[in-house]
């Protein structure tokens, strides 16, 4: 799979595999991405879920507001116009020997993802813990959703 942009990092720079604090949040991450896209969610179908257990140290605790406003963010927006501005502070917390970043969620108000840092193949400390649940249709809506 080629690296890709996202929030927290450059796919040139480092790959990040995004992780949603629950199920709602990953669908509302995912109808913010598709909507940003400007495609219909239909046409991103199939999708698979599949619960993570995530054991990793050094962790960049983003989800203080406080904490963004210090570095020079503010809240999280659901738009990937913000990302010249957070691309740069997740590639200096792994430079600096971050393993990931738990952040806001842009999409899910009040919830929570995980960036973790990818430097190979394999993404050591995330492991599958249940199967893959496949969805040929649009899940409800979560509550708290912004695009």
């Amino acid at each position: 799979m080629d690296a890709f942009d996202a929030r927290w990092q450059t796919g040139a720079v480092v790959r990040g595999l995004y992780l949603a604090d629950c199920e709602g949040t990953a669908w509302a991450e995912w109808l913010r991405a598709t909507a940003e896209l400007g495609v219909p969610p239909a046409s991103r179908l199939p999708r698979a879920m599949c619960p993570l257990e995530v054991d990793l140290d050094s962790i960049a605790d983003l989800t203080s507001l406080r904490l963004l406003t210090g570095l020079g963010l503010g809240p999280m927006r659901p738009t990937q116009a913000q990302w010249a501005d957070t691309q740069p502070v997740g590639e200096r917390l792994w430079r600096d020997g971050a393993a990931g970043i738990l952040s806001p969620s842009a999409a899910h108000e009040g919830h929570t993802v995980l960036t973790a840092f990818r430097t190979g193949p394999d993404l050591l400390g995330v492991v599958e813990v249940d199967p893959v649940t496949v969805h040929d249709a649009i899940p409800r809506i979560p509550t708290g959703l912004r695009t």
